[in-house]
């Protein structure tokens, strides 16, 4: 087993204690999992019922490292940071300033774009595995149409203020994701039960998987913008509202297709085991073996601007220890 990087514990009853240099896992005082601090690069809490001791949340906050509280479907509850993380002040006041005048616009239309080309890429993703069957000519087709709403972002470019177009961006997205999601489901097996993408309130399996998945994804790009010094809370095309972490959810946008969407099709297209209670949500077996295979697929290489790069690249000196890896 290698090292542990991210720390997930999705057991009810568990405890996360401090014992030397690493942070350790119990659950009725048997000792189930652990981690050495040197490595550790975030800690996820993912159930109810789980306690924490002050001394662990200390070693944390010393190297730097996250703590993110998620409810059962990979919602955001709260983030622990150190605080010494939030000290560039004249970066977040450009940040601020970014959103009323044509920095924001451009930072809006490059995040809706983003989605919508990688949207257009994964449909191809999936068709190259499907080339020459009816199948594999639909999800091309596919592929060509989600990028029609660009036009609309193009159009949009030249606005003054992100307020003036949000309503453009959105409308752009959302065309680009009926297409996109009518062809997706095209992609997934049958007896899984897949009909319509829906967020909240979703109990059938390859839903609960996208959105626990959305949640893992959305704790890490929360990191890297902590981590580059910016405020999660300013973003620009999603709209502000009281503890909304509108930045990192902008930036999620253009990461889901590649970094998750790509994971759960790959997943029930190989039979994978998606277990639930008697309510629709996951339990704790199948959380952490599929936000292993996340963190895997996170850790894989993407092609960009012809190199191949990492989904999640070294940052120079992001944080008190140095060398973070943070999405981007």
């Amino acid at each position: 087993m290698g090292v542990v990087e991210h720390l997930f514990i999705e057991q009810f009853g568990a405890f996360v204690g401090k014992y030397s240099e690493r942070i350790v896992v119990t659950v009725k005082g048997t000792r189930v999992e652990q981690a050495p601090l040197l490595y550790l690069q975030s800690v996820t809490i993912a159930s109810d019922g789980v306690s924490i001791s002050s001394d662990a949340v200390a070693a944390c906050c010393e190297r730097g490292i996250p703590v993110f509280f998620v409810n059962g479907i990979g919602g955001g509850v709260a983030s622990l940071y150190a605080a010494g993380l939030n000290g560039t002040i004249n970066t977040r006041r450009e940040q601020l300033r970014a959103y009323d005048d044509q920095r924001g616009v451009h930072l809006g239309c490059m995040f809706a774009a983003g989605k919508i080309e990688n949207q257009s890429t994964t449909l191809k993703y999936f068709a190259k595995n499907r080339r020459d069957t009816p199948l594999g000519e639909r999800l091309m087709d596919a592929s060509a149409a989600v990028r029609d709403p660009l036009a609309l972002i193009d159009h949009a470019a030249s606005a003054g203020r992100i307020e003036d177009i949000r309503e453009t961006l959105m409308a752009a997205e959302g065309g680009a994701a009926r297409v996109y999601w009518e062809a997706v489901r095209e992609v997934a097996p049958e007896q899984y039960g897949w009909t319509i993408r829906e967020t909240r309130g979703a109990t059938d399996p390859i839903n609960s998987l996208l959105n626990y998945g959305y949640g893992i994804l959305r704790s890490q790009v929360e990191r890297a913008v902590m981590y580059a010094g910016l405020d999660p809370f300013g973003g620009y095309v999603h709209a502000d509202r009281p503890g909304k972490p509108s930045l990192a959810l902008d930036l999620i946008e253009e990461f889901r297709q590649t970094a998750v969407d790509r994971v759960v099709i790959g997943l029930v297209n190989r039979q994978f085991t998606v277990e639930q209670d008697g309510e629709g949500r996951l339990l704790p077996d199948t959380k952490k073996a599929f936000a292993e295979h996340v963190q895997t697929h996170l850790q894989g290489s993407v092609r960009h601007h012809g190199q191949q790069v990492k989904l999640s690249a070294h940052h120079p000196d992001p944080s008190p220890r140095g060398g973070r890896l943070c999405t981007r």
